[in-house]
């Protein structure tokens, strides 16, 4: 078992747990359990004790576990002096099973969750991930700056993903007008930070504005600024989105919902690069670079009278599409990882996705795209702080139907057979490309899902069926989070 536990979290430390519990019979039974998965087991009466003890101990603390006795005040004193003392050790509370955990001191310190007792060898297990996930974000989390990188990075391998960055080098140090078309939510504005950044102009500023939620009077104002009493409430002068971004690059996101009579004055100012504020007879010039965006067809709406034509040949110089995540599904894997990393540079907890509930994830249409999987990612992370979520704990819409994982279908090719005038059909590597490793992970998942339910769910015989040992199917189900309740770990 001891084993077992080491191949499931190979980054993690052997275990050393400090207990805070006065009840014999609880103590002899968590010393037990945790020996049994090659854990050390050190009592403790309070911080001060685990601190000693850890000053001059030669492994690293694991988790501290509270026992159920402790009231509420105590509780909380213990667990805002143990964070004082040492933020990177996660602390559980033990609850009698059919109990309730404390409520009000989950915020407080480093207290991450609870372990029901007598208890079970996955709840056991997912409590170790729990405690590996929070001290890796916590070492993470060191640094409190959040890279800026992550403003700017276009993640992801995929073919798409190489052409748009690919496109983005070919064009960001010029000044050329650039046109971001595609879906809401595929990172559009991502693509213009970028620009931004890797242009001439990167040590000034970069200012956007959504034209479409501006009201369309007070939009011209908003570009261009106005005077003092340019209309009622201007109470003073103010600068416009153009003066602010002066020397640098002016992102005009949403550029499809703009006014007719707003995309007249925008094109007079690409035009002739200057304007004049709302209330003003003053020529001011513009001297910005224009990164427009819009997740409607512009094209469509010339047709219908909505958009002008001559503004769209202005911005579309050099369009760039923004392919749909549904298109680049190759890439979440990245994403996740990223939008992870983001959360932990954020302070705001983490999370963990098993490779089943990535896999899970790619078979999901995304209709709102990477904002959609960065809500998605926020939320698990709100729900299962620092737990590590399988497929059955993803939301009803992101699960496979029927609970099984599809394998990619490939194409085929004939190959002549073994035999004489014989012939074979043989799967055809696609013209783009696989992902290997994902698709024979898909096609195992597959099958072993088949021989459970064809077993009714006896491991022994599914495994018999695979032609495997036992516990080499266990170790499988784990990695793809198809493992069942087992019996109790408790002897």
């Amino acid at each position: 078992m001891g084993e077992a536990a080491e191949k499931l979290t190979p980054a993690f430390p052997r275990l050393c747990v400090y207990l805070v519990d006065e009840d014999p019979e609880r103590r002899k039974y968590l010393e037990h359990i945790l020996s049994f998965l090659d854990g050390n087991v050190l009592f403790a009466n309070n911080p001060e004790d685990i601190h000693q003890h850890i000053k001059s101990a030669t492994e690293a603390c694991s988790a501290v576990l509270v026992g159920p006795d402790l009231d509420r005040d105590t509780l909380s004193n213990f667990a805002n002096k143990l964070n004082e003392l040492h933020p990177e050790i996660p602390l559980f509370q033990t609850i009698l099973d059919g109990s309730e955990l404390w409520r009000g001191f989950e915020g407080c310190g480093n207290v991450i969750g609870s372990l029901s007792l007598p208890t079970q060898y996955d709840s056991l297990m997912g409590l170790i991930h729990k405690a590996q996930v929070y001290q890796e974000a916590h070492k993470k989390g060191e640094v409190v700056a959040r890279p800026v990188e992550l403003f700017r990075s276009l993640s992801g391998s995929s073919r798409a993903t190489r052409q748009v960055n690919r496109m983005i080098e070919q064009v960001a140090d010029s000044d050329a007008t650039v046109l971001i078309l595609g879906e809401s939510g595929t990172g559009k504005e991502v693509v213009a930070r970028k620009l931004h950044f890797h242009s001439h102009r990167r040590g000034k500023a970069f200012v956007p504005v959504n034209c479409g939620a501006i009201p369309a009077d007070l939009l011209e104002s908003e570009l261009f600024g106005h005077e003092k009493g340019a209309f009622t409430g201007a109470i003073s002068a103010r600068k416009g989105r153009f003066e602010m971004a002066e020397s640098g690059t002016l992102f005009l996101d949403e550029i499809g919902d703009m006014s007719m009579p707003m995309q007249v004055k925008l094109l007079r100012v690409l035009q002739e690069r200057t304007f004049e504020r709302v209330g003003s007879n003053k020529t001011l010039h513009a001297n910005v670079r224009i990164i427009a965006a819009t997740h409607r067809n512009l094209e469509e709406a010339i047709e219908e009278g909505r958009f002008r034509e001559d503004l769209f040949y202005r911005l579309n110089v050099f369009p760039i599409e923004m392919p749909p995540l549904r298109d680049r599904v190759e890439d979440i894997p990245v994403l996740v990882n990223d939008l992870i990393h983001r959360i932990e540079n954020e302070k705001r907890g983490s999370v963990r996705l098993t490779p089943a509930a990535v896999a899970a994830l790619s078979h999901y249409r995304w209709p709102g795209n990477v904002r959609e999987l960065a809500n998605l990612i926020e939320r698990l992370a709100i729900l299962y702080p620092y737990g590590v979520v399988d497929v059955g704990d993803l939301p009803d819409k992101f699960r496979p139907a029927g609970g099984v994982l599809d394998t990619v279908q490939l194409p085929e090719v004939t190959i002549p057979g073994d035999e004489p005038d014989t012939t074979l059909h043989a799967p055809r590597l696609p013209n783009d490309g696989i992902d290997l490793k994902a698709h024979l992970g898909n096609l195992e998942q597959s099958l072993i899902q088949q021989a459970l339910e064809e077993s009714g769910g006896v491991v022994a015989h599914a495994a018999k069926r695979l032609h495997m040992r036992r516990t080499t199917l266990v170790e499988k189900l784990r990695k793809y989070g198809l493992q069942r309740q087992h019996e109790s770990t408790g002897i």
